[in-house]
């Protein structure tokens, strides 16, 4: 156009900047510039804001240097400035420059952009910064007529239940699922479950469930475990109770680790332990149905308590409330039986288990030979041991560290057989274990005590 004697106006020196922009062609973008200055054409903001687009891969220092031109020539800057300057620095994961880009737009009266809040609320929830994002987003909606989009809101949901921020969770979710409808992953709904469950907001619990059962997805425990907590926390305990008995009804079998939540309230003393009783009498009065693992629980509170009178008397009422015991439920009892060192009723309740066709499994074994061993006479433990191995049951580190225990603090030369026998199996004899043999069964404490008395 020069050779033809044409001067080039800003306009057409724009439309070249674009066509550099386009293919990031920064070089030649830079040449243009400086040719359009040399010609006498005026820059205008649009000419800045194309230098800027051009320079969007390059270094952060040419971005600088296309503002400090801006500066130069007294162009100022407008919202489509802070918005490529603040994508440049969330391109590079810089949120805190970000912010203070987006301080100083507030400062000259800008609001930003619908990409510069959209991108800034995605990169702090990105970043784990639940409550910032949560409050970046609401400012922006509260301060202008504009919705941030779906997937703002959706990044949102995320890092608030990631950082189990309940309130940004609620306020979040009532965005992305109410307001807007958008349909959520299982990892999504989980994260908000875990949430739910910790701070004891069962409504949204409930929520989540629904969701979670709109997408299909195939049931597992650990889809349940937050709700049954969410229940307990928020006090609703019998709730807590009753849904252990939906789950088994979504073809999932609840376990004690399910019902932990409840066994945590209903253990804190012999009245909270009578009050869930009384709530399981009601449940079955109504005509509902009683899991075993809500059964079970209740045990393993009085099992807790240390009240082993309360314990064989919930076993014992077991009819009452329609459940049948299951293995769980003798393991239970055995416990309170070693604490009791009682070992009569352990072995009554042995025979009740066996007369009601319940195999015993390896806890169950373990049970029993750690209640053998609270005896003076424990050569059952030993027989316990063998008969373990001849149904196939492979004995864990625990019982035979019990049993090398027993045998070195009475004497027992057995224990090297059994340390043998461990070590066969795969296990290695602990620091701990070692000092204790070494020591003739004697702890420090033993020690000090008889170094006292000499």
């Amino acid at each position: 156009m020069k050779e033809a004697g044409v001067k080039p106006n800003t306009e057409t020196y724009d439309h070249i900047l674009r066509a550099c922009g386009d293919i990031a062609a920064q070089a030649e973008a830079w040449a243009v510039f400086e040719d359009m200055i040399s010609v006498g054409a005026i820059p205008t903001r649009n000419t800045f804001h194309q230098l800027l687009y051009t320079m969007r891969y390059s270094r952060l220092d040419h971005t600088y240097d296309v503002l400090k031109l801006m500066d130069e020539h007294n162009v100022a800057k407008n919202e489509t400035t802070y918005e490529f300057v603040i994508c440049r620095l969330i391109q590079q994961e810089n949120l805190e420059l970000g912010l203070q880009w987006l301080a100083e737009m507030s400062k000259e009266d800008l609001s930003p952009t619908m990409k510069t809040i959209q991108s800034l609320v995605q990169l702090a929830a990105d970043k784990g910064h639940a409550r910032l994002a949560i409050e970046l987003a609401v400012n922006f909606e509260q301060s202008t007529p504009r919705i941030l989009e779906a997937s703002a809101w959706y990044h949102c949901l995320i890092a608030a239940a990631d950082s189990l921020y309940p309130d940004g969770v609620v306020y979040a979710w009532d965005k992305v699922v109410h307001a807007m409808r958008i349909p959520l992953d299982e990892g999504c709904c989980q994260a908000v479950l875990h949430t739910a469950g910790r701070n004891g907001l069962k409504d949204l619990a409930l929520e989540a469930i629904r969701q979670l059962k709109a997408i299909g997805v195939t049931w597992k425990e650990h889809h349940f475990a937050p709700l049954v907590e969410a229940f307990c926390r928020a006090g609703d305990i019998r709730e807590g109770f009753a849904s252990l008995s939906l789950i088994r009804q979504y073809g999932v079998d609840p376990t004690l680790e399910t019902a932990y939540p409840i066994f945590q309230a209903i253990s804190q003393s012999d009245e909270k332990v009578d009050e869930a009783w009384g709530i399981l009498e009601e449940l079955k009065n109504e005509g509902r149905t009683i899991d075993v693992v809500a059964y079970n629980s209740l045990i393993q509170a009085c099992v807790a308590i240390g009240d082993l009178q309360r314990s064989l008397g919930t076993y014992k009422a077991a009819s009452d409330l329609g459940v049948k015991p299951d293995i769980e439920t003798f393991n239970l009892l055995l416990s309170a039986c070693i604490a009791a060192e009682h070992r009569e009723l352990g072995d009554r309740l042995l025979t009740e288990m066996r007369e009601a066709n319940i195999r015993p499994n390896e806890r169950t074994y373990e049970r029993l030979i750690v209640l053998c061993l609270t005896q003076a006479t424990y050569e059952d433990a030993f027989y316990y041991l063998e008969e373990m191995k001849t149904v196939k049951l492979k004995p864990s580190q625990a019982i035979y560290e019990a049993i090398i225990r027993k045998c070195v603090f009475v004497g027992d030369t057995r224990y090297k057989l059994a340390v043998e026998e461990m070590t066969e199996n795969g296990y290695e004899v602990s620091k701990k274990l070692q000092e204790f043999i070494d020591n003739g069964g004697q702890t420090p404490k033993d020690r000090v005590q008889k170094n006292r008395s000499r």
